[in-house]
């Protein structure tokens, strides 16, 4: 059993592409956690996805032992968390177990969007924060205008910062020093009762479900029965062990610790992330505080092109929820794609990266329909429903109005960009909250409707501040919106995966963009095809693909006038008949094109 006063447990937070991974691998390489033959970059990112992006999706945690200059041995329990938006539900999570954070600024960036949002939940979980500022060996680093700026926009004392280069290994010996020093030694109220957190849990092919745990209390040893208190449910210790960051087998996990349990647990279902944990036969009468479910923001429907492919779809989604509880799907019937599922995601990445999976892991080709968000509908008779698919969309005269959800948005931004950003941001239908600056760049605070954010959005910002604009958003509340259900009809056919709830005021603009898109990406027919945008039975925009046409003609060397027109009235009639019965095929990346909007 390890002295709980020599053990800590941090996670490190900060803005995505600030070096939170590569100062994971630092600290792995210092501890001696693994050999130079097994050391790789992004040690901590198990997934091919993770590694090519550069990007942590899912929240990674390693147990270090380091020998401080008092000559004492120390245990550190380290969470490498996510830095995107999205998945600010992990760092959440991730927290939740700790007493401690190394805040993580990029020395030549500076404070941004996102650690902002981070540290602030680092402060509302009473986190002991030490502030280590990376990259000290680029130079346009500028530690001491950075510091400064920590304490204007955070205000917290930023004087003993630490000075490292995450890639070179500089400093991150003393960052470990200080860790020691600054941060608390976990807390125990008594030996006696057992009182675990489930932070996390995921599927393993050969072992179950694996849950991930942080115990307050107690110990949790092999061959005793654990109780989950809010599944109810009891389960026979198996396994015990640590990430170092191998797996590795330990006699048992007592206070403080953070550790792996298998308990011949069949599906990850019968987990529910922030449960506690306690002894079947002494157990507590109170569960732990736990944390806030994540919540899906975006829906949209995943469908396969082979309709074959159905049961393999089914299949590849439950194994993926398996190890992501933050995914939900459901089945679903569209007249024109067939049978597909519904599913809610954290965000637009969290979609992108779920949809590449299935596409690389599970080799399915899909087609995702337009992303959207929740809606409530109120009707006329008092009654209330969500709305999570435009294809639900009620009568429009049974409804007496429609609520939209609205986000706050904090966006950091280079002064010279503000302009563009802020004409961005009116555009979305944005109303300005707050504009302050910190030395030559400003915060913006808007509130937006979210479904102007979650088309690309996020990719405009980028693209007109040359990617030096950090964008973070929490959802603020529900606000009546004038919506109507925007159709998109190609040869008279309504494509489903194309409906999308939209802001009348916007539709036709909308409605326009997409018809002049389709008729690029749509490819030409032998016959006429009308591409058009409607609400209801009025039609607001429309494109016509011109038809392919062979020359009939060609054969036809002089003769009578009669003769042609004869000819050319028979292939009149033909594409007539073709308009009628003839099918459209729509591209896959047609879909995704056409809802790219405002990209031009």
């Amino acid at each position: 059993m390890n002295e709980i006063s020599h053990i800590r447990n941090f996670a490190i937070v900060a803005h995505i592409d600030h070096g939170k991974s590569t100062l994971a691998d630092r600290m792995i390489e210092t501890c001696g956690g693994l050999n130079k033959r097994e050391m790789k970059a992004q040690v901590l990112d198990s997934m091919d996805i993770e590694r090519e992006r550069g990007i942590t999706i899912k929240a990674q945690t390693v147990r270090l032992s380091f020998q401080a200059k008092d000559g004492r041995d120390y245990i550190l329990n380290l969470i490498d968390t996510p830095g995107h938006v999205d998945f600010s539900y992990e760092v959440s999570r991730s927290l939740a177990a700790c007493e401690g954070s190394i805040l993580l600024v990029d020395s030549s960036q500076g404070v941004e969007a996102q650690t902002l949002a981070n540290v602030y939940q680092a402060i509302d979980a009473n986190h002991d924060i030490l502030i280590v500022l990376n990259k000290i060996d680029l130079p346009a680093s500028e530690p001491e205008k950075v510091k400064q700026q920590i304490e204007d926009v955070i205000g917290i004392d930023a004087s003993e910062s630490v000075y490292i280069s995450a890639k070179t290994g500089h400093g991150v010996k003393d960052v470990l020093e200080e860790l020691v020093i600054k941060l608390s030694p976990p807390s125990m109220k008594s030996d006696d009762e057992l009182e675990a957190l489930l932070v996390d849990s995921w599927y393993d092919a050969y072992l179950g479900v694996v849950i991930l745990v942080r115990v307050y209390n107690g110990r949790i040893e092999k061959g005793m029965k654990l109780r989950m208190m809010a599944a109810e449910s009891d389960h026979i210790v198996e396994k015990v062990g640590v990430f170092d960051p191998k797996a590795r087998d330990v006699d048992s996990l007592s206070a403080g610790e953070i550790g792996f349990v298998i308990a011949g647990i069949k599906q990850v279902a019968d987990t529910s992330v922030g449960d506690t944990l306690t002894n079947s036969l002494s157990p507590i009468s109170k569960p732990l505080s736990g944390f806030k479910p994540s919540i899906p923001v975006v829906f949209c429907g995943l469908f396969p092109i082979d309709s074959g492919d159905y049961i393999q779809l089914k299949d590849s989604l439950e194994k993926l929820k398996l190890n992501d509880s933050s995914f939900i799907f459901e089945k679903e019937n569209s007249p024109a794609l067939g049978f597909g599922f519904r599913c809610g995601f954290l965000g637009l990445l969290h979609l992108e990266i779920i949809q590449e999976r299935l596409e690389r892991e599970f080799k399915l080709n899909l087609i995702t329909t337009a992303p959207s968000v929740i809606y409530k509908a109120h009707f006329i008779d008092g009654k209330i429903i969500e709305l999570h698919n435009p294809a639900d969309w009620p009568d429009p005269t049974q409804i007496d109005f429609v609520e939209e959800p609205w986000i706050k948005a904090t966006i950091m931004v280079p002064d010279e960009y503000l302009g563009s950003v802020l004409k961005l941001c009116e555009d979305r239908r944005g109303s300005q909250e707050d504009l302050s600056y910190i030395g030559n760049r400003a915060v913006v605070v808007y509130k937006l409707p979210l479904n102007e954010v979650v088309f690309d959005f996020y990719d405009r910002l980028k693209s007109i501040s040359k990617g030096y604009a950090s964008f973070d958003y929490q959802l603020d509340n529900y606000e009546k919106g004038n919506l109507v259900k925007m159709q998109i009809l190609v040869n008279n056919e309504g494509i489903d995966a194309l409906s999308m709830i939209v802001n009348k005021l916007r539709a036709e603009s909308r409605g326009r963009v997409i018809c002049e898109r389709l008729k690029d990406l749509i490819p030409r027919q032998l016959f006429k095809v009308p591409i058009q945008a409607a609400i209801g039975g009025k039609v607001i925009a429309r494109e016509t693909l011109s038809a392919m046409r062979k020359d009939v003609l060609a054969k036809c060397y002089g003769g009578d006038i009669s003769r042609k027109r004869k000819l050319l009235e028979k292939q009149k009639k033909g594409k007539k008949r073709m308009r009628q019965f003839g099918k459209i095929e729509i591209p896959q990346d047609a879909f995704i094109a056409a809802l790219k909007i405002g990209d031009d």
